[in-house]
């Protein structure tokens, strides 16, 4: 990267978990590359993380540092659910805002408290939630009028006033969704976050979800700033590598184990850093996937209500969620390689031989295997996973779901098992010959070409970086406000 000389100063503001915590890692990346100064508010647990990388840019030219607040969020780590209470970072957030005015700062939604703190020293306000534009219209959209006179929470009614047919069931919704008048107050102060905000920063890109993309910016008028895929700014082998935190696995076994097999022939299995499956779910999996008779690579995150998962959490690490006599098969056969912990998910996904991916649709993993050309499997989970399937299936038409139609709180227990039967199948259908499954390919390898487009000079993405860098030095500037 070519020495810049900074233009505006932004703030960057992430959430601890690894899946918003990320992209605006990755985001803070893109806009130092565009010449602004961008500075990361962090934590000293979460520093670390993304140390290296970070002093790996400045050292390259880029305007971007990392500042280290004076206090930190006890038991955070990258696995932080959305509810994780942060507000111990007020006063050294304010403090530091007082002393280094910036042109704006960029808040993750999760952060609750900073809205009105931010707001009272008249700094511009950017929100970051970490979907798209699609599960955001979904939200946008939903009608309670929709779901009255529902016969059982499997029954499908149309979200309204979307470009797309769009069917949900009540059991694909989180609990507020469902019931109104039981909002609770980390949601709303959520959508207070948003009050004010001098607008939106979002991770995604125009020709993925353009009537979507279009809804968004007519709310917002000009101040809704499509530009990602973020992840793209990842280019060599250690900025892949060192995102999020240390990979527990061995990974030059792991590209070792995938140098060995066919191009285009394995799938690829991972759930995120926040999931927790049951054994018995993760039993029903490797099921499945043997059946199948597909190679794969398959990351095992935390395990729910595991005991020892302490003992267990390394690589490998055998434990009884496994089909006894599994991990010998798929070692013997080559079929199969399972790892336990955090692997480097970029590196995987492009790679040659993968030619699918099984993902929860996390927006991080759904844009990262969009980017990559990967076909995916859909096992959505929670959040808005369930609207990101039906943009993956129904709208791009890229992937095949698995057949899971319960949302489930993240820290909750599991309410019901997808059996083998149905991941069998799923795994099938998009890993063997078809001209089905061709054609989800080809749908895809022509979106990851936009998706690399949208963030060079003359895309999409990169207008938008350039549009609000632009916008903010229009606006007061520091210090003299």
């Amino acid at each position: 990267m070519k020495p810049v000389t900074p233009s505006v100063e932004i703030f960057f503001f992430p959430y601890l978990g690894g899946g918003h915590q990320i992209p605006m890692i990755d985001a803070a990346i893109v806009f130092a590359s565009h010449g602004a100064s961008s500075t990361i508010l962090a934590t000293p647990s979460s520093a670390p993380h993304f140390q290296k990388l970070i002093t790996r840019h400045h050292k390259s030219g880029l305007p971007i540092a990392i500042h280290t607040l004076s206090a930190d969020v006890p038991e955070a780590d990258m696995s932080a659910g959305p509810f994780l209470d942060t507000s111990a970072l007020l006063q050294p957030v304010h403090d530091f805002l007082l002393q280094r005015r910036p042109h704006c700062i960029v808040v993750d939604m999760f952060h609750r408290w900073a809205g009105d703190m931010i707001y009272e020293l008249g700094i511009p306000r950017i929100l970051f939630n970490g979907i798209g534009c699609f599960a955001r219209c979904v939200q946008d959209n939903f009608s309670h009028a929709a779901i009255e006179g529902l016969s059982s929470d499997s029954e499908p009614f149309l979200v309204p006033n979307l470009p797309d047919r769009i069917e949900m069931t009540m059991s694909q919704l989180p609990p507020f969704l469902r019931n109104p008048s039981e909002v609770p107050e980390r949601v709303r102060g959520m959508k207070q976050l948003e009050e004010k905000s001098f607008g939106t920063l979002i991770n995604s890109f125009y020709d993925l979800e353009p009537a979507y993309a279009d809804l968004l910016k007519n709310k917002w008028g000009k101040k809704a700033w499509i530009v990602g895929p973020v992840s793209l700014c990842n280019r060599t082998k250690e900025d892949k590598t060192e995102r999020g935190k240390p990979h527990t696995i061995d990974e030059e076994k792991c590209l070792t184990w995938l140098n060995s097999k066919k191009p285009s022939s394995v799938l690829y299995v991972s759930f995120g850093s926040l999931a927790r499956l049951p054994p018995q779910q993760l039993k029903e999996i490797a099921y499945g996937l043997e059946a199948s008779d597909q190679s794969f690579v398959w990351v095992v995150g935390k395990i729910l209500n595991n005991p020892s998962e302490n003992s267990e959490n390394k690589e490998n690490g055998s434990g009884s969620w496994l089909p006894e006599g599994f991990e010998h098969r798929m070692k013997e056969t080559g079929k199969g390689l399972v790892l336990r912990g955090w692997a480097p998910q970029l590196l995987i996904l492009e790679h040659a031989a993968i030619k699918g991916f099984m993902t929860h649709c996390g927006w991080n993993s759904t844009l990262e295997g969009v980017s990559a050309g990967v076909p995916m499997i859909t096992w959505p989970l929670t959040a808005e996973q369930f609207s990101n399937e039906k943009l993956i299936t129904e709208v791009l038409k890229i992937g095949v779901q698995v057949g899971n139609r319960e949302w489930w709180p993240w820290n909750a227990e599991w309410k019901g098992l997808v059996g083998r039967e149905k991941v069998e199948v799923a795994v099938r259908k998009l890993m063997e010959e078809s001209a089905e499954a061709e054609e989800m390919r080809r749908r895809v390898k022509d979106i990851a070409g936009k998706a690399a487009r949208a963030v060079e000079e003359g895309g999409t993405s990169y207008a938008d970086v350039e549009a609000l860098i632009h916008e903010l030095l229009a606006q007061t500037l520091p210090n003299q406000a």
